[in-house]
């Protein structure tokens, strides 16, 4: 092993992993993302090579130096970890973080999740403030699924992607539509970002979401590529997205193709791709939703699989999509299929196919419910 401190940059380093084993945390690295998390019992503090800021609880705190990796360890200054973690004599259980809040990672639990409670009214015009209450003792993930919030993509102005005959807008505004019938029979409380052929902000979308405090944001789209006519014939497929850093370059594309309605229309502090950085950030705010967002996926995919339009490729992936972004409860984004190729685009424009889609969502979505009630059954809740 290699020695216990180095110097680098004009710094005393430590070991990142030694010194969790000496703090009594546990750590975790994630060598695609080149980030690592140290959890104690209470806290949580994750890193990521190169990037000077450590998020606790999900807060950004500047460090003196930005972790390293370097002969097979990981790097952090002496006096970061010294900042992040109170003296602990080396036979305690758990070191504590000197953040306060109190968190823990998606490395440690397979459900959690919270989410800010807000006043609630309907979606009708393309400026909304959102009024923020106290939270609730539960929090979206954690508390039985009742509210579904559906977003209908693009709108208005915005037509999304083309088909030979269709157009995106129309195709998901539709769909939306019979999925909303079909969770308010299963008895779901259900809302609409946008219930008839309008234009509506991407950060305005997940702000409602927030308001009506829901319990899953389901974000509908139709997927294209722009290509020779007979590549559009070979490329089609459903695909669900996460919220998380892209690892293909297909996936950059994709999600840059639907953020770049909030850079064509001006919206404020829009842009299509985020920087390392901001995912850092982002991802450490996120995090305790994520898990429940895979369960919906995995939901998604025994559902849809079996259908008229066939799983794209793995079926799920993952990117900066800015309008999943801001909402603060597990969330996802469907490409019901691919309006470039004609075959998908005939199926999604039918009552037929329309329906078939719509019901499939449902059966995921009363599906995750169960999921996320028998979890909470076996933590006697």
């Amino acid at each position: 092993m290699v020695g216990w401190a180095l110097c680098f940059a004009d710094v005393n380093a430590v070991d990142a992993e030694a010194f969790a084993k000496k703090a009594g945390a546990s750590f975790h690295w994630f060598p695609v993302q080149k980030t690592f998390i140290l959890v104690t019992a209470k806290d949580t503090a994750k890193f990521a090579v190169g990037i000077p800021y450590a998020a606790v609880n999900g807060k950004a705190i500047d460090l003196i130096a930005s972790p390293a990796l370097e002969d097979g360890h990981l790097w952090i200054a002496e006096d970061d970890a010294n900042k992040l973690f109170k003296a602990s004599s080396p036979t305690s259980s758990a070191a504590t973080l000197s953040s306060s809040a109190a968190a823990l990672s998606g490395a440690t639990s397979s459900v959690a999740a919270s989410s800010a409670s807000v006043s609630s009214t309907a979606a009708s015009s393309t400026s909304m403030s959102v009024a923020v209450k106290a939270p609730k003792n539960e929090t979206a993930g954690t508390r039985e699924v009742k509210t579904i919030v559906i977003d209908p993509g693009h709108g208005g102005k915005d037509t999304g992607a083309l088909g030979k005959k269709g157009q995106e807008k129309d195709i998901v505004l539709a769909v939306s539509k019979l999925l909303k019938k079909e969770l308010e029979k299963e008895g779901f409380n259900v809302k609409l970002t946008r219930d008839k052929d309008v234009f509506i902000e991407l950060g305005q979308r997940a702000n409602l979401a927030n308001q009506w405090d829901g319990d899953l944001f389901i974000s509908v789209h139709c997927n294209a590529i722009d290509a020779t006519p007979e590549r559009k014939k070979q490329i089609h497929g459903f695909h669900f997205y996460v919220l998380r850093a892209p690892e293909s370059e297909e996936d950059k594309a994709i999600a840059r193709r639907e953020n770049k309605v909030a850079t064509l229309y001006g919206e404020k502090n829009a842009k299509e791709e985020l920087s390392p950085l901001e995912w850092f950030k982002l991802e450490a705010r996120l995090e305790k939703y994520k898990q429940n967002s895979y369960m919906f996926t995995e939901e998604l995919l025994k559902s849809f699989d079996g259908g008229k339009i066939i799983r794209q490729g793995g079926g799920v992936g993952g990117a900066g999509f800015m309008v999943l972004v801001g909402a603060m409860m597990p969330a996802v984004l469907i490409e019901l299929g691919f309006i470039s190729n004609i075959d998908d685009e005939a199926y999604m424009m039918t009552d037929k196919g329309q329906k078939d889609l719509a019901s499939r969502i449902s059966k995921a979505v009363a599906n995750y419910k169960g999921a996320v009630h028998n979890y909470r059954e076996t933590l006697g809740r």
